[in-house]
């Protein structure tokens, strides 16, 4: 193994890239050095049996049973064999030997590497209430998390969501599409609080409530409680809420035990600059797993959604080939819940002011977050091909009555 090789340097003869982690973020990192002439051996290296997929569709399409599993992979198993990129799945990686540059994964199998690439995502966090491991309740994380939710829509009639975040209330949505019955438990006052603020959290709470959604908030959940092994209720707030089926929602924690292990920095992610570098100039990181210093803002943000894995792991790969780039965009997000679809734009906060543009009860509108008169995120709900101009807005100081009017272009605010 060549002990002195430059990150990033592409002339380097003797190089050995390697990616922990088989998720979309991935994907794109190998993708992308193929694309700009990186020609030595890279490897990636996952810990579930499945190619490099896309997350979204698990709790939307293939969940409801309108896609296939498989129209989630980025790519085909042809693919990575055209592309000479050796596979390890279903084998993950156990320790990381920084002075030596060598991985090892669970089977005994150890990779050296010149260059690391830590893609390792995040994992559902679970509670620590009675009644978790009882069958019937899940999570939805994973590809087989989604086909075994799927499989218990089938068997269900009544289901708790516990959490009222973007996973929680998609869960719900497709819940109600297979007709169960569905209660969402929240301890915040109403959903998406933390992303949305009150007033669009009134309106994903309308949504679902008119989807003939149950959604309890203020609520603490106490215990899961069953009978002969099988969850028959989730006792929240002195109440219990009736269920054979039970999806908790609440969030995600970055697998950062790797990296922590390795003596890498680590805060609420593995810690790396605009570059995607760690403490380590020879190691990576990317996706969820990545708390990075972002150059717009200039704090440091852990993204954990769709687009962001496809720009870092992009972006990944051609500071692997040599260039000078960085992390500066704003963060993307989407969701489709029942007849809503939607796409925001930006780091908007929960006290931000609010301002609407279009009439919410039409169910087509554009809300802006602004703070101290600079706008801080966007979002176009059934109002399509608009994100480029919200994007560009982002950061800029606009007039809120502006904003809110329909008769001023939005190309207009970004000319401005």
């Amino acid at each position: 193994m060549t002990t002195d090789a430059t990150p990033g340097d592409p002339t380097t003869t003797e190089r050995n890239i390697v990616v922990v982690g088989a998720g979309l973020a991935a994907a794109h990192v190998v993708g992308t050095l193929r694309d700009g002439g990186y020609a030595s051996p890279l490897t990636v290296v996952g810990d579930e049996g499945e190619l490099p997929y896309e997350r979204p569709p698990l709790s939307k399409e293939v969940l409801t049973g309108a896609k296939p599993a498989s129209s989630a992979f980025v790519h085909d198993a042809d693919w990575y064999a055209q592309h000479d990129i050796t596979l390890h799945l279903d084998d993950p990686a156990r320790a990381i030997d920084r002075e030596q540059r060598r991985v090892t994964l669970a089977s005994g199998v150890t990779l050296d590497y010149t260059d690391l690439v830590l893609a390792t995502g995040a994992s559902a966090r679970r509670l620590t209430i009675d009644g978790v491991d009882l069958d019937g309740v899940h999570v939805l994380r994973t590809m087989a998390d989604s086909a075994a939710l799927r499989e218990a829509f089938a068997a269900a009639q009544q289901l708790v969501v516990v959490g009222a975040g973007w996973i929680g209330l998609e869960a719900a949505a497709a819940a109600r599409q297979a007709d169960l019955e569905v209660t969402v438990l929240e301890y915040a006052d109403v959903p998406l609080r933390a992303a949305m603020g009150p007033t669009l959290g009134a309106h994903f709470r309308q949504l679902h409530e008119d989807h003939g959604v149950t959604l309890v908030t203020g609520v603490l959940v106490e215990s899961i409680e069953g009978s002969d092994g099988h969850v028959t209720g989730v006792r929240a707030g002195g109440t219990l809420h009736p269920a054979d089926l039970v999806v908790i929602g609440v969030g995600a924690s970055p697998n950062t035990q790797l990296a922590e292990a390795a003596g890498l920095e680590v805060d609420d992610g593995v810690l790396v600059d605009e570059h995607l570098r760690s403490s380590d100039p020879h190691v990576l990181a990317v996706g969820d797993v990545a708390s990075a210093r972002n150059s717009v803002t200039g704090e440091r943000l852990r993204v954990e959604h769709w687009d962001n894995a496809i720009r870092q792991g992009k972006l990944a790969g051609r500071v692997l080939l040599g260039e000078d780039a960085g992390y500066d965009w704003v963060p993307y997000f989407f969701t489709d819940q029942y007849d809503l679809g939607m796409e925001y734009v930006g780091h908007g906060g929960p006290d931000d002011e609010v301002v609407i543009r279009g009439d919410r009860s039409s169910g087509e509108f554009i809300a802006f977050w602004v703070r101290d008169g600079v706008v801080t995120a966007a979002m176009n709900v059934n109002v399509w091909d608009v994100n480029d101009d919200l994007r560009a807005l982002i950061g800029r100081q606009v007039d809120p009555e502006h904003l809110a009017d329909a008769d001023v272009a939005l190309a207009d605010l970004t000319a401005g």
